[in-house]
């Protein structure tokens, strides 16, 4: 099983890895959305989500409520939306958006939910600078030691 195929790379893995498991990756999201955005990345070669094993499939029962739990401890989304887009980045992949009315601070950083109560706006985001980012990174990995 390749770990890090061109999507997750794009996703700036390794550094803005927080949690991995056998089959997936959760990734800070470069481009924060809203506060706490994640990319969960499939570790594998597949380019369609029913090319996923069965065991890929399952594994997911104990990824998303670990995701659900750490974000909402983090930064107390009111919604959560998983977005399967892969029409740039073609393996599988979901952008994990958290939903909020107003705005929320991640690592000093205030972000707004632009798109609230509709869709999220991905034309709207903050892309901090790497040192930035990896203070966001290491909040998030910190939080999620914290629940885990």
């Amino acid at each position: 099983m390749t770990e890090a195929n061109a999507t997750i790379l794009k996703f700036g893995y390794p550094d803005t890895l927080i949690h991995d498991y056998p089959n997936w990756l959760i990734l800070l999201r470069p481009q924060q959305v809203t506060a706490g955005a994640l990319v969960l990345a499939h570790r594998g070669g597949a380019t369609a989500f029913s090319d996923l094993s069965p065991a890929a499939f399952a594994e997911l029962a104990q990824v998303i409520p670990d995701i659900e739990r750490n974000l909402k401890a983090l930064v107390e989304y009111e919604r959560i939306n998983y977005l399967m887009l892969m029409m740039v980045d073609p393996h599988v992949h979901f952008h994990v958006i958290p939903r909020y009315a107003g705005s929320r601070t991640i690592a000093a950083m205030e972000v707004p939910d632009h798109g609230w109560p509709k869709t999220p706006d991905l034309t709207k985001f903050l892309q901090p600078p790497a040192d930035d980012l990896a203070r966001i990174a290491q909040s998030v990995r910190a939080a999620w030691r914290r629940q885990a």
